[in-house]
């Protein structure tokens, strides 16, 4: 069920960020830079940080740069810390 929960987080991250993008090309309404921050906390940080990459969106923002590689390698060491200690 873990797996399953952060395949989908991962996907809907990586959506978000394609959308974001989408709609920033269009001078759109924008999906709030906290929607995606709270996205990655809750376990979509590789997608959001492949979305990051994979659209160039996002790359200039302090928070976006340096926080989602903080966040992603803050769930790694907590998912080692749980599946094996």
């Amino acid at each position: 069920m873990v797996i399953l929960y952060l395949v989908i987080m991962n996907l809907l991250g990586f959506y978000l960020m394609a959308l974001d993008k989408k709609k920033a090309k269009r001078q759109q309404y924008r999906i709030p830079e906290k929607t995606l921050i709270v996205t990655a906390i809750l376990g979509g940080s590789i997608g959001i940080w492949l979305g990051m990459k994979q659209w160039r969106h996002k790359t200039k923002h302090t928070l976006f740069r340096v926080g989602v590689p903080l966040i992603l390698f803050g769930q790694v060491v907590l998912g080692i810390v749980y599946f094996y200690l």
